[in-house]
């Protein structure tokens, strides 16, 4: 059979979104669920992506693996292959329902990873060309996965990774292909520098973020990519914004409006509020406030995830930070109570582990503010509790501005234990802080 699998998109289509109330699933999403499905009933780890779900739709591959099979048909809720589009080839002997492969490597994930390595970097040659389809889907589905995996795993390898795909991109470039690949390979290198942006944020430096994102625009340019315009005016914006100009942050964000697709939209009218409320203009911050609540949120399909995914708690924590700016610490309590609420029930697979920090740190800033410490020592103790390679510049700034708050709350021995557990772990990051005395006797406020 040849042709597009009519039955797979249909299925999928048919499925509700998780993430985006109203809508159908996303090739991402779907691929995002299917691989969370099978961690649970497996504990292996698979890297299904989008790309594939979308290889899968156009009839590329009719017969996939017994894995995804059984994940696909669990997720799109079918009990049969068939069901989906899929025939085996001619002479396949098959049993219904294909069963999910045991793991046989166990304890041997370095020679799996190493395994895969190798044979990403023979694909050009075995595509006997500059670079081919399989080349630049792969190029995206790491950076997919790196987007993804932001702030769960240690910086420093994903910087890596993110400059050897950034140089890869480049480096086929230099050669000859169709200008669809050009385009391809220059969405992918722009993803990577827009990555080490946002990086460079997080590791203190946004004045370096600033140089990476001009080439990355130069790249969006060249693919005329509106997703990757829209993502690269956010890194913008927060690189202006963690180096405390507020309105170049906010003409980035403004400015971004312009080009987004997908669920930048709702970062940037988000962020925008915020810039224009620490500039001081607080009827066009409410205004872009009034924006942000009412748009409607719908990943687009090129939009990588994690970092680079707004969903609706994600912004939310970002209107926390709006009503703080605005004096109004009760609204900043109910945006971040809410926000947080949401992160901790959303998928793994969509669960920004970064922002989700940055929300209960508006959480403890309000509860400061209304004069509630326990309060603010609940929210803090999750971040302080933070190994050391998760301690990002931002991060450690916005506890800065909490430790501020606790001066009213110097008389009591939590109070002094919050700052004195702020401090320790903004001056010595290589100590975990907990907010737990030595002798673990518990410590009961006093009123301020």
């Amino acid at each position: 059979m040849s042709g597009p699998n009519e039955l797979l998109r249909e299925a999928r289509e048919r499925t509700p979104s998780r993430r985006a109330p109203g809508e159908h699933m996303s090739r991402s999403e779907l691929a995002d669920a299917v691989c969370a499905w099978l961690w649970s009933t497996t504990e292996v780890k698979y890297e299904l992506d989008g790309h594939y779900i979308a290889k899968l739709e156009r009839g590329a591959v009719r017969w996939p693996g017994a894995a995804y099979r059984s994940g696909l048909r669990s997720v799109l809720g079918v009990s049969t292959d068939t069901d989906l589009g899929f025939f085996p080839p001619p002479g396949t002997a098959v049993t219904e329902p294909d069963p999910i492969p045991p793991s046989s490597m166990a304890g041997h994930d370095d020679d799996l990873v190493d395994a895969g390595d190798e044979s990403i970097a023979l694909l050009s040659f075995a595509e006997q060309s500059n670079v081919g389809e399989l080349t630049v889907e792969q190029l995206h589905a790491d950076i997919e996965r790196i987007a993804q995996s932001y702030l769960r795993m240690p910086i420093r390898p994903l910087f890596e990774k993110s400059r050897a795909i950034r140089d890869r991109a480049f480096a086929l470039l230099a050669g000859n292909q169709s200008p669809r690949q050009s385009r391809d390979l220059y969405s992918a290198a722009g993803w990577a520098i827009t990555l080490l942006g946002w990086m460079s944020v997080d590791l203190g430096r946004p004045d370096i973020a600033e140089g990476h994102t001009r080439t990355a625009w130069a790249c969006a340019e060249a693919a005329d990519h509106d997703v990757l315009r829209g993502w690269i005016r956010a890194t913008q914006h927060t690189a202006a914004f963690w180096q405390e100009d507020f309105s170049r942050a906010a003409a980035y964000a403004e400015d971004g409006l312009r080009y987004s697709a997908g669920t930048a939209r709702l970062f940037l009218a988000s962020a925008a509020s915020v810039d224009l409320a620490r500039a001081g203009r607080t009827d066009k911050a409410r205004d872009l406030l009034d924006v942000a609540r009412t748009l409607a949120v719908r990943p687009a399909d090129s939009e990588p995830g994690g970092v680079f995914l707004c969903t609706p708690e994600r912004a939310e924590g970002v209107w926390a930070d709006t009503h703080l700016a605005f004096g109004d610490p009760r609204r900043t309590a109910e945006h971040a109570d809410h926000s947080v609420a949401q992160f901790e029930t959303a998928p793994y697979a969509v669960r920004n582990s970064g922002s989700e920090r940055m929300a209960r740190l508006q959480q403890a800033k309000a509860r400061l503010l209304l004069g509630e410490l326990d309060g603010a020592v609940e929210a803090v103790e999750p971040v302080l509790a933070l190994p050391p390679e998760y301690r990002v510049r931002p991060l450690v700034h916005r506890l800065a501005e909490v430790a501020a708050l606790t001066a009213p709350y110097l008389r009591s021995p939590k109070g002094r234990l919050l700052r004195d557990r702020i401090a320790e772990f903004t001056q010595q990051p290589g100590l975990p802080a907990r907010l737990a005395p030595p002798n673990r006797q518990r410590v009961t406020a006093e009123s301020p």
